[in-house]
């Protein structure tokens, strides 16, 4: 289990080495051969003294990005089942304590937020719930994918974290993909920003993807939300869980978010300042020790920064999205998880990538190549 590994490196030990690394072993450390990476080995891509050198890191992650996977963005649309929730994450608008409106769509409604995103376009979705398995049980979740899957070629999941007979419940059914964050690998800054429910529990969440790789998930998907704690020590601990995934669970596909805190509900401050170019450098050096590592970028950024970004190494992108239940068919208010930055219409993002030569991929997987 990453647990294990994660127990064995001193967080703080790292922060010191982070911040102490040279310019010197900033370069050793980009020379070195990305088979050879090592958790110690990693550590100067992340210090102040790479900063320096973001365009040589832009330069070398954009070229191995087109090296593997060409000129092409996938993109694909979150589904809000639910924003029903239990736990009380002081930074999401989804709070138990937040007085939103609280909603749980039918299988009914499911299906025409579903054919909504189908007409749009969209072969690849992510079906999202908040943290309450009385709202959404593993059965309904299962039987909602079963209603959609025959018209999207790709399903994956984020809700919350499950055994590993239940994800492999909804494998059965459809889903593909598992997507869930850590939200911040810094323990203590995890137990102030989830004081209550289940979300609480700290290795509970860490072990879910292991748990989802044995399951057999074929896309596992983590990140940390930039902005709970320091960005280089998150980037160093989700690129160590990132490594130890690819080599794990060498079928599945990993893929690594960086989701930036975003104004919800309630009266939460960021305690953590994440640059434009902080995120360029943390896109950086994902690429560069992960070649092969879906990179994703939500609309939770402004529509020019990511304009800018998805050159450098983004490999999937969302479009149009709606953070609340039913925000693509019904008119019923419900409350949303965060504020959406980039708000163009899928359209209008498919159309922005073919004028900068890339090809926008609606479709990239089909079950039949598992027959």
């Amino acid at each position: 289990m990453f647990r294990e590994i994660f127990d064995s490196h001193d967080l703080n030990r790292i922060r010191d080495r982070i911040y102490s690394s040279s310019e010197s072993d900033f370069e050793k450390a980009l020379a070195s051969n990305d088979s050879r990476f090592t958790p110690d080995g990693i550590i100067p891509f992340f210090s102040p003294a790479a900063d320096k050198h973001l365009e040589e890191l832009a330069h070398r992650s954009s070229g191995i990005t087109r090296a593997r996977f060409g000129n092409t963005i996938q993109l694909y649309s979150p589904l809000y089942i639910s924003n029903e929730c239990n736990s009380s994450c002081i930074y999401c608008g989804f709070n138990a304590r937040n007085r939103i409106k609280r909603v749980t769509l039918t299988p009914e409604e499911v299906t025409m937020e579903a054919d909504a995103l189908y007409g749009m376009g969209f072969r690849h979705i992510l079906l999202l719930t908040g943290e309450s398995r009385r709202a959404v049980p593993v059965t309904s979740m299962a039987e909602m994918i079963r209603r959609i899957h025959g018209k999207f070629s790709s399903i994956s999941v984020e809700v919350y974290p499950m055994e590993t007979q239940e994800y492999m419940e909804l494998i059965r059914a459809g889903a593909d993909g598992l997507t869930i964050y850590q939200e911040t690998y810094d323990r203590e800054a995890y137990a102030i920003v989830h004081p209550r429910g289940e979300k609480s529990d700290f290795y509970w969440r860490l072990d879910a993807p292991d748990r989802g790789g044995a399951a057999g998930f074929r896309r596992i998907g983590i990140g940390s939300l930039l902005g709970l704690s320091d960005w280089r020590i998150e980037g160093f601990c989700t690129a160590l869980h990132a490594m130890y995934l690819s080599k794990k669970f060498w079928k599945s596909q990993v893929l690594i978010s960086f989701p930036r805190l975003r104004c919800a509900p309630g009266d939460f401050k960021q305690p953590f300042n994440v640059t434009e170019r902080d995120l360029a450098h943390l896109i950086c050096v994902m690429r560069i020790l992960l070649n092969n590592a879906g990179l994703v970028l939500s609309t939770r950024e402004p529509a020019v920064l990511r304009d800018n970004l998805f050159p450098i190494g983004i490999t999937t992108m969302s479009a149009g999205s709606k953070t609340s239940p039913g925000g693509y068919s019904l008119d019923n208010d419900a409350g949303g998880q965060f504020e959406i930055e980039d708000v163009r219409s899928p359209y209008v993002i498919s159309e922005m990538l073919k004028q900068k030569g890339y090809d926008p991929v609606w479709k990239d997987w089909d079950r039949n190549f598992q027959a």
